[in-house]
């Protein structure tokens, strides 16, 4: 792939955003317990000692605590458990997030009802309050889950590392192709797996040995390189339909995380799905752009890169996997 100085600048972008700080939605949950009674969940991401986002549940007016806020702040995040007596219930009602509107983060804000249905509700600074609906619509669970996916994706540097490396290493349209292919249909198996309770993996392990595989591929593109084909050059698209379930496994944990609404599981799922490959496709696109408008101007300029130059993306790559690797095995 030409433009190495195009990959380098990309592979700057990963490694700060790998290494800043973490930019985390905060989470609202509210699990209905009876008629008029629901059990409150509120996260707020950390700011480092005991400082948290300036984030506030605003209920409707008709609830009232039963219990006080139980608060505490673990793993840089700060957490409220509580339950609220709403008179008549929250249908219908409007919550509010105070202080979204200063921030530049989102809160992903989670209904459960009695009867088992959920509605997932993501809350911008444009958009900082939302009403509660008697059940959730098909498409509104359609579009809440779409954005999450492509959300994920895009957020996920560990994923789209992965993918990156795969653009370095495969040539041709075709491999190319069958390779994303082979990736996609890979861990779209183990998310709905995994979500569905098929298949059940615990989470720490199955995200180092994310990090893992991308020190696996960055090592493979620097065989490639000097004149040996390994494994994923020969048969990319077995080594990416390999790692592509360990992949599943990471995008289902986000997933389980959030939750599925009953009424609407396949629809959730499949749309999340669907935001995960939109998110892909805008990524590999975006790189492809990137590459073509650098080499345009590089080719008018007459600048021509040095012969170590190919070294910088799967030694960047490399590192900073190996460095999650470290992270996320101390985390068990």
């Amino acid at each position: 792939m030409k433009g190495a100085l195009v990959l380098l600048i990309l592979l700057a972008t990963f490694a700060s955003g790998a290494f800043a700080h973490e930019v985390r939605p905060a989470y609202l949950e509210l699990r209905q317990t009876g008629p008029e009674t629901y059990a409150a969940l509120w996260k707020v991401p950390g700011l480092g000692e005991d400082l948290r986002l300036g984030l506030y549940v605003e209920l409707p007016a008709g609830c009232t605590n039963v219990t006080e806020p139980r608060a505490s702040m673990v793993d840089n995040a700060y957490t409220e458990r509580w339950t609220v007596n709403c008179a008549g219930g929250l249908t219908g009602g409007t919550i509010r997030i105070a202080g979204l509107t200063a921030t530049a983060t989102d809160v992903l804000a989670r209904l459960e009802r009695l009867d088992g249905t959920t509605q997932v509700t993501r809350l911008m600074p444009a958009a900082p309050s939302f009403m509660v609906e008697a059940a959730p619509r098909a498409m509104q669970v359609a579009r809440t889950y779409l954005m999450l996916g492509v959300e994920h994706i895009l957020g996920g540097i560990d994923h789209l590392l992965f993918v990156l490396a795969l653009l370095i290493l495969v040539k041709g349209t075709r491999r190319l192709i069958a390779t994303v292919t082979a990736f996609t249909v890979a861990h779209s198996l183990t998310l709905a797996g995994a979500t569905l309770g098929v298949v059940h993996v615990p989470g720490p392990p199955v995200e180092a040995a994310i990090a893992l595989s991308i020190v696996f591929v960055a090592a493979e593109i620097i065989r490639s390189r000097q004149g040996n084909a390994g494994l994923t050059e020969r048969f990319p698209w077995v080594v990416a339909f390999t790692f592509g379930l360990l992949h599943g496994f990471g995008f289902a944990s986000a997933l389980n995380e959030v939750g599925l609404p009953q009424s609407a599981i396949l629809v959730a799922l499949l749309f999340f799905n669907v935001g995960v490959e939109i998110g892909q496709l805008l990524f590999i696109a975006s790189v492809f752009a990137v590459i073509a408008l650098v080499w345009q101007v590089t080719r008018r300029i007459g600048m021509s890169q040095p012969a170590w130059a190919w070294r910088v993306p799967p030694y960047v790559i490399g590192s900073v996997a190996a460095f999650w690797i470290i992270q996320r095995i101390a985390a068990f």
